[in-house]
Order: C-alpha cells, then structure tokens, then sequence
C-alpha cells in the first residue's frame, strides 16, 4: 500500500507535518534533553509550549479579551454535563436545539440537571436537515441555547450563527472549529473536542465569556467549575501535556497555511468535489438536504445496500480507511477535516466511480 487516506470520524487525521516535527521531538524537544511527555506541566518548558499554544489558537480564531480559554479533559461528553453546572446561574431551564446524536446526548445530559425545552427539532425529517429559524420555540427565561453545529454522524452542518439575543448561545463544535473563520463574540461559550480537528483524543477546548463564569450549581464537582480551571490556567490539575503540545503545533500549522480564510478555500473545495461526484450518480446518494451538508463529514449510501460490504473492502485495499459509516445509519461515512489531503479526496473521488463502473 504506497498511500493511505484515513477517513476516520475521530480520532481523526492529523497533518503529516505536525506528526513529523512531533516525531523528531519525542526524545528531546528543543534541547532540553526532555520528551513534552516527561515534562513537569508547570516547568518553563511546558509553560512556554501551553502559552503559545493558547496565543496562536486566539489569534486564529480572533479570540476577544474578555473571552477564557481553556485546555480541559473530560472529552466534549463531560461538557454536556459542565455547561448546565456553570450556566443555569440560578435559572431552572435552558433551550436546545435537537439536530441529530450529538444533540441528544446533549439534551439527555443537561435534563439532570435542569429543565430541557427543546426548542426545534429536526427528529421529523430523520435528522436531514436543519429546523428553520423561525420555527424555533424557544423559553423567554432560558439561561442559555445550544446547539451542535455540525452532527458528526448525521453530516448536517448550520452554515449560519443563530441569534439569541441576549441568552448566551453555547456550541458543541467538535467537529467542525477551526474549519472556517468564526465570530466569536457571537456565543457565551463554544466547547470542542479535540480529535477532530485539534489534535489527539484527551483534550477538550472550552472558550468562555468571562461573564458567564463564577457562578456553579451547589454540589457540583469541583473538577466540572470553569471559574477554577480558568484562575488556574487550566492546571487545576495535571493537563494532557502531549496533546496540548500536539494541538499548538496543529495551530501553527494552520496559521502557516495562511489562517482559517485559507483552509476554508481548501475545505469548500474538498466537499464541493465530493458531494459533486455524489450528486451526478445515480449509483451514490448524500441523504443530507443540499442547503444543510457538511463540509467536514459526508456521509453516503450506495443505490445497492448489499455492495457495502464489497465497497469497504475493496476501497481499504486501494488505501481508502475508515469509511463505514455510524452503526446507528449505516452506509458510508467520509470525514475530510482540514488535515485530509486534497489528493485524499480526489483519490476517493476516483475510486467512487472505478466501483461504480464496474459494479453499477
């Protein structure tokens, strides 16, 4: 096999340039005779690593002033448990907006703490699409909406920012941060796993309004209050040293690509390219309403149920991974984050039609 694309849904691809400048790091990173992994977390070699990291990931996002940053673990999962312990602020309920699995797992976490109105749902369509906005039915007393902007299972993705007023609008963005420019003055606090588009799995990217921290449900955990991680620099206790350090070199390798402008240019391109070949079969078909498809998961189905297991095994074998689709849909699955490769897409591309054309 003389290349491999890995389409996985995370843990994901990683650029071939972060996992080579971490290779030649392992055993000494810059001299200091020390492994990032063997480095005390609040020695100056660490500190300087989690500082530039955070720099670099809030100029990529043009993070304000008044906006925390904090490197967590936990996954985004303990986050649906940490943003009704740190947000409710006294209030009894919060809206969520229901666009696939990642939402209710959301809405299934936070209903344990606080009452759930779930606002719109897209349960009717079987999570194809996005629920128009002005359908929305969302509670006058809510202490904040949130809502997943790109279902990675489902595929479906907001390509616009709800407005919520003046209710903080809190999002799952695991799958979908650092894909694009974002606005992030627009939201109270955006939480991201990293193994997506960030780094390895084990390390969470939580980015908060300093407004909206200090204020914890009694009882809660003191590993789940922001405000503590935040006055600690996120060493309340020892951090994922190694995949804080791989993240920061993931943030220098964007910005060298030229920011977030730029691998939106290529990622738009990549799923163009994609849903294109897609849409001009009647071999292929995207379930997901055009208006509402992800640029970062692409899942697909084949006119012939019974070639899935043909297609996955012949496409492993030309060096194609990871493209069986989620247990809970089926069919296929193709998760092009920014670190999958434009030749990973045209490969994909052209192995779609050979299948076709002698399958078909």
């Amino acid at each position: 096999m003389s290349e491999v694309f890995n389409f996985s849904a995370g843990p994901a691809v990683l650029p071939a340039p972060v996992l080579e400048q971490a290779q030649q790091e392992l055993r000494d990173w810059q001299g200091s005779g020390m492994s990032v992994m063997e480095m005390s977390h609040r020695g100056s070699h660490f500190m300087s690593i989690a500082g530039q990291a955070e720099a670099d990931l809030r100029t990529l996002l043009s993070v304000p002033d008044d906006y925390r940053v904090l490197f967590l673990q936990g996954g985004a999962t303990s986050q649906f448990a940490m943003v009704p312990m740190n947000l409710l602020r006294g209030r009894q309920s919060a809206d969520y907006i229901n666009t696939g699995a990642w939402s209710k797992k959301a809405i299934a976490e936070a209903g344990r703490y606080c009452t759930v109105n779930v606002a719109a749902t897209a349960e009717a369509s079987g999570f194809t699409d996005i629920p128009a906005r002005d359908t929305w039915q969302t509670d006058a007393g809510a202490a904040y909406l949130h809502y997943t902007p790109n279902e990675t299972i489902g595929g479906v993705e907001f390509d616009w920012i709800p407005d919520t007023g003046d209710v903080p609008l809190v999002a799952d963005m695991s799958s979908t941060i650092l894909s694009r420019p974002l606005d992030v003055s627009r939201f109270g606090l955006i939480y991201a796993g990293a193994q997506k588009n960030i780094g390895p799995a084990g390390l969470t990217v939580v980015i908060v309004r300093d407004g909206l921290l200090g204020d914890m449900l009694d009882g809660a955990p003191t590993m789940y209050n922001y405000r503590l991680h935040a006055d600690a620099g996120s060493m309340l206790n020892t951090p994922p040293t190694f995949g804080w350090y791989l993240a920061g070199l993931v943030f220098r390798w964007l910005l060298g690509l030229g920011g977030l402008a730029s691998i939106e240019v290529i990622n738009r391109r990549k799923a163009g390219r994609l849903y294109e070949a897609i849409d001009a079969s009647d071999f292929y078909h995207s379930p997901v309403a055009p208006g509402c498809r992800s640029l970062m998961n692409v899942p697909f189905t084949l006119a012939d149920s019974s070639l899935d297991g043909d297609f996955l095994t012949v496409a492993e074998a030309a060096g194609l991974l990871n493209l069986k689709g989620h247990r809970s849909v089926g069919g296929m699955r193709a998760s092009i984050y920014n670190a999958m490769p434009e030749a990973g897409v045209a490969a994909l591309v052209d192995f779609m039609r050979e299948f076709e054309r002698t399958r078909g």
